[in-house]
């Protein structure tokens, strides 16, 4: 007599890699945390957001776009491709739009690694990229810092042994806002090996000294830079990001992107962001002067900043991970959001994003006594 096959158990059958991957996310948000707390952070100085806030034009754009949200989205991206061309000087199909720095490492990231392949960062940078790469069964390749800043060589050391598919390096970092000049990069890229593609974040490069961007050949099949407009442009919550690279690869996100991503408000908002270039000027004046503010804050306290090329700043403070943890907790229990990096011995500084006057000056007024709840 046959035996009848077993019943599947109700509810979705997940594949053997979603169902092994552990129930996190990279981040929790401000909104979840003052959900938790009850109420409203005093200072929202976690997420490297853009304080300063967006273009009156891009604002006044996207108001204009909403009345025909009823709309997809054109899902060329015709308008902002052709204009980002136009900026960096390079072809339209060097150029792809997508939701964010986050989506387009997630589709990547699906066009490259298959599960068992490996993929080189380091370790405690960018953790969302990590998450893509997990959830698509890479196999992570960690490196560590060396002196605060991402390592290149030991980067493209562990990239050429493991036989990577990606090996992803973000200047200016995050966490730590330390930054390589143009000629590490040029030879980080001289020295990829064959078979790899190098992932270059540049999230944060219009806070970065001038001549950091180094000039890469647009066509090079070596390399993929990503840029965003959610933080010197001040659009984190229009989700716009965009990745400059060789017309093949560029191509290769067709197959697989969310062709309707983009809404219509997005991008007018994106388009108008970019043709404003006197109020990006404008905003990374006030991201300098704000870094200054918060390194003197941090002086004030006995603690030190680390150099920053970016729109936050790395605070020492001064012993280890747990100590620093404990600072973070209290600042929250303060109503000021932070964060800090996660891996040693960078975990033993805060991260503190720029941000305008007022809510530098409840940091102020807040990190004394959470220093001391902290050591105590």
């Amino acid at each position: 007599m046959t035996q009848a096959a077993p019943t599947p158990a109700p509810g979705p059958r997940y594949t053997r890699l979603v169902a092994e991957l552990p129930a996190s996310v990279p981040f929790v948000g401000p909104e979840a945390q003052e959900r938790a707390a009850g109420r409203p952070f005093r200072a929202r100085l976690g997420a490297n957001e853009n304080g300063f806030g967006p273009s009156p034009r891009a604002i006044a754009a996207m108001a204009e776009a909403a009345a025909g949200a009823w709309m997809y989205g054109d899902s060329l991206s015709h308008d902002l491709r052709n204009a980002l061309a136009a900026h960096h000087g390079c072809a339209p199909e060097n150029v792809i739009v997508g939701e964010g720095i986050d989506g387009l490492l997630g589709n990547l990231v699906r066009l490259v690694v298959a599960p068992g392949d490996r993929v080189v960062t380091s370790a405690g940078a960018y953790p969302t990229f990590n998450y893509h790469v997990a959830g698509f069964g890479g196999e992570l390749v960690c490196v560590p810092y060396r002196g605060d800043a991402e390592d290149p060589q030991a980067l493209i050391a562990r990239a050429a042994a493991a036989d990577a598919k990606l090996v992803y390096i973000s200047n200016p970092d995050n966490p730590m806002a330390s930054h390589h000049g143009p000629q590490v990069i040029l030879d980080m890229l001289a020295a990829v090996p064959p078979g790899c593609v190098m992932v270059l974040d540049e999230a944060y490069i219009e806070f970065a000294p001038d001549g950091t961007a180094p000039a890469i050949d647009p066509d090079d099949p070596r390399v993929i830079r990503m840029r965003t407009f959610s933080k010197g442009y001040g659009l984190a919550g229009a989700r716009v990001g965009y990745a400059l690279g060789a017309p093949g690869l560029i191509a290769a996100f067709d197959k697989i992107r969310n062709h309707f991503g983009m809404s219509r408000v997005s991008q007018a908002g994106a388009l108008a962001a970019l043709h404003d270039q006197d109020w990006l000027a404008a905003t990374c004046a006030k991201v300098a002067r704000a870094r200054a503010r918060i390194e003197a804050i941090a002086a004030e306290n006995g603690l030190g900043a680390l150099p920053s090329a970016t729109n936050f700043v790395a605070i020492d403070c001064g012993g280890d991970g747990a100590l620093a943890t404990r600072v973070l907790h209290e600042l929250a229990a303060r109503a000021i959001f932070v964060r800090k990096p996660s891996v040693a011995p960078q975990d033993r500084c805060i991260r503190v994003s720029c941000g305008p006057d007022a809510e530098l000056d409840a940091l102020a007024e807040a990190l004394p006594d959470a220093l001391a709840a902290a050591r105590g």
